[in-house]
């Protein structure tokens, strides 16, 4: 078996050098138990059993830690140097060119002007000078003769005008009074801080949407060339071709004659176009009334008549075009339409 080994540790002792302080003593070393002799070579084949480790020496004390030194005191501050000598001065330079003119500066405000001298006392007014001597009257003549007319005596010599006294002197003028300073301008007051802006009203409730007045309308043209039998009291004038007539308005089996369903005001315009100028009239009938102011009544022959009106009209009125005025035979145009245009307004 494999002899029990004895194990030898050493302490070791560190120490730290703090400023100046004593260095610390060196621990001593201690021996820890002495190794075991040799056990005996085992037989073999078979490993002998680990022997058991020996109890290891306790550990040698650690040495007291040295003392830090005390801080050395802080050296005097050395002494200031002495100022240095003053360098030599340096030689002059020399003169710069000179510089060039200036301008001429702006001239002075005229000063102002001295006041004008006072004006002399008005002198004294001279005395008056004495009336001149009146000249004696003349003598009166002698009274003439019954029917001729006396002499008239000289007149006598005007006194001399006396002299003219000297303009006296003119008396000093007084002196302006200063003008009172102006008064400085008063602050203006502060602006007003802006009222605050009213709040948006709610938008109204959009009203119910109002009848289409406009559905009530009617076209109609004629382009086939009809031939028309004019009477004295008027025949209507059909009107068969490119209708458009939407609601509230109706057209007679003969397209000539309109009915009216609602009551309010229409814009009513026909256009008669023919194919030989003829000396007829042309107007619009309601109920069996010509319509003021849609008469075309020519003083010669023509090819065409139009006319429009704004008319109100009842509910149940009949509407047709005429033309009248003449016995004659009148044939519609096939390439300018004759045509009426019917709008209800309100």
């Amino acid at each position: 078996e494999r002899g029990v080994k004895g194990r030898v540790e050493a302490a070791v002792c560190v120490w730290v050098d703090v400023g100046r302080g004593a260095q610390g003593a060196v621990g001593v070393a201690e021996v820890v138990g002495e190794r075991g002799a040799a056990g005996v070579t085992g037989a073999t084949g078979d490993a002998g059993e680990t022997g058991v480790t020996g109890v290891a020496g306790a550990a040698g004390a650690t040495g007291a830690a040295g003392v830090a030194g005390a801080t050395g005191a802080t050296g005097v501050a050395g002494a200031t140097g002495a100022t240095g000598e003053a360098g030599a001065t340096g030689a002059t330079g020399e003169a710069g060119a000179t510089g060039a003119t200036g301008e001429a500066g702006v001239t002075g405000a005229t000063g102002v002007a001295g006041a004008t001298g006072a004006t002399g006392v008005a002198g004294a007014t001279g005395a008056t000078g004495e009336a001149g001597v009146t000249g004696a009257t003349g003598v009166a003549g002698a009274t003439g003769a019954t029917g001729e007319a006396g002499v008239t005596g000289a007149t006598g010599v005007a006194g001399a005008t006396g002299a003219t006294g000297e303009a006296g002197v003119t008396g000093a003028t007084g002196v302006a009074g200063a003008t009172g300073a102006t008064g400085e301008a008063g602050v203006t007051g502060a602006t007003g801080i802006a009222g605050a802006t009213g709040a948006t009203g709610e938008a109204g409730v959009t009203g119910a949407t109002g009848p289409n007045v406009t559905a009530d309308f009617a076209y109609g043209a004629n382009t086939s060339g009809t031939v028309i039998n004019v009477l004295l009291g008027g025949a209507d004038i059909p009107f068969p071709n490119a209708q458009d007539i939407g609601t509230g308005i109706t057209v007679n089996g003969a397209n000539d004659t309109f009915t009216f369903a609602n009551t309010g005001n229409y814009y009513i315009a026909y256009s008669v176009n023919l194919t030989a100028a003829l000396l007829v009239s042309s107007r619009l009938v309601l109920n069996g009334a010509t319509v003021a102011g849609s008469t075309v009544a020519p003083l010669v022959g023509v090819t065409a008549f139009q006319a429009n009106v704004i008319i109100p009209i009842t509910a149940g009125s009949t509407l047709s075009v005429q033309l009248f005025g003449v016995l004659a035979t009148a044939t519609l145009s096939a390439t300018a339409p004759t045509s009426i245009t019917i709008i209800q307004l309100s």
